[in-house]
């Protein structure tokens, strides 16, 4: 006599509460981390271990070692690709910004409103 296979059921992921605060909070902080990466760099080199590895790797940034008070530090500089980076991220914010802006109106009951300046792309 076969064994018949029995497998576990996989347990249904949870649809995500598009009405929750916290879901959209999450949204927003994943999507925009990379963003403020190049947005901390832009402003002066820094140092930092939890600046993302991958950011490095990307080359969109250079590293050199420099020692303060006995100790070296990693300080990481924006590159010209990661100084292009950040200028097209914030040129693309600034489109969803003018979204929200347009869908603020829509939502205090002002009805629809869309001009070429301020349409959702």
């Amino acid at each position: 006599m076969a064994k018949a296979l029995i497998r576990p059921r996989a347990v249904p992921k949870a649809a995500p509460d598009f009405t929750s605060r916290a879901y959209w909070n999450g949204t927003i902080k994943m999507s925009l981390s990379k963003f403020f990466i190049l947005c901390v760099l832009h402003e002066r080199p820094m140092h930092g271990y939890d600046i993302a590895t991958a950011v490095e790797e990307g080359g969109y940034v250079t590293v050199e070692a420099e020692v303060v008070s006995g100790r070296e530090r990693k300080v990481y500089t924006l590159t010209n690709r990661g100084r292009e980076a950040f200028k097209v991220a914030v040129e693309a914010w600034m489109d969803v910004t003018r979204c929200l802006i347009a869908s603020e109106h829509v939502a205090a009951g002002g009805g629809r409103k869309r001009s070429s300046q301020n349409r959702c792309r």
